[in-house]
């Protein structure tokens, strides 16, 4: 999902938090990382979602409008005099966008996330991101290899992303009632940005803890979960809710900057477009 090169350093505590159970904390995590396998660390994984992040935007946003354009006319044919999505089809547009994006997604993250969590030092599995999508090719082929956890993956790119545009677009909405949105300030539409990021992760959360427990998983006799739903079964039983929500802080905190920055990036280009 929504990251950067700087905000990484938050991304690998958090995935750290979601998949073993040796840190106290973010706090801990980031010093036993620093202090273990020094500052680059931080950057494990980096290079594979920023190959794809301008693909990943791309996909989201346009099949976003792609959707939406279709529900509205959907609703000029039923009302001519209505062409506004409802809340319901500001979801279903944002969900369509998330399930078109996971496509590229779940492999983009599977990678990240295996150079992330692997050993450290000499014991380290994959050399870089080809490396990694070779080894995995080769062990477990590409759909039950590579696309490991792209179940999952779905169901949270469109909850997330349902969430994600409806909260935006409905903030938008409100201001937008006593002015035109053109009018709309760049430090309001990164504020709304900002709060639809948070509102994504707190919808979603769960399901990207069960993604990156599958994702981080290890092959053959050694796996530990079957399917997605004996990963939620064994979380639940190992951890309770407490769970689904481990690294959910440092996740919030990196929410709110890049979510502000994309939509207000993509809203003012719009703007110039149009």
């Amino acid at each position: 999902m929504q990251g950067s090169c700087i905000l990484s350093v938050v991304d690998i505590i958090k995935v750290r938090l979601q998949t073993t159970s040796q840190y106290s904390g973010a706090v801990d995590a980031a010093a036993t990382i620093w202090r273990k396998e020094g500052p680059l660390a931080f950057y494990k994984g980096t290079l594979t979602p920023l190959i794809g992040v301008g693909a990943c935007v791309s996909i989201q946003f346009g099949a976003f409008y792609q959707a939406r354009r279709i529900l509205e006319r959907y609703n000029q044919d039923k009302n001519p005099s209505q062409k506004e999505l409802t809340l319901g089809q500001y979801f279903l547009a944002g969900a369509s966008a998330g399930i078109a994006n996971s496509i590229i997604s779940g492999p983009i993250e599977h990678i990240r996330i295996r150079l992330q969590t692997q050993p450290h030092g000499a014991d380290r599995l994959y050399s870089g991101p080809l490396d990694c999508i070779r080894k995995i090719a080769a062990q477990d082929g590409v759909l039950k290899g590579i696309y490991r956890g792209e179940a999952v993956t779905i169901l949270r790119e469109a909850q997330a992303y349902g969430l994600w545009f409806l909260t935006f677009e409905y903030l938008m909405n409100l201001e937008s009632r006593d002015k035109k949105r053109e009018d709309i300030s760049p430090l309001k539409i990164a504020l709304y940005g900002g709060i639809a990021g948070e509102v994504l992760w707190l919808g979603s959360y769960p399901l990207d803890v069960v993604k990156s427990k599958m994702q981080s998983d290890k092959f053959g006799t050694e796996q530990r979960y079957t399917s997605m739903r004996d990963c939620f079964r064994q979380t639940w039983r190992a951890e309770g809710m407490r769970g689904f929500w481990k690294g959910i802080g440092p996740t919030l905190v990196r929410a709110m900057p890049v979510s502000a920055g994309t939509f207000a990036v993509a809203e003012l280009t719009l703007r110039l477009i149009n």
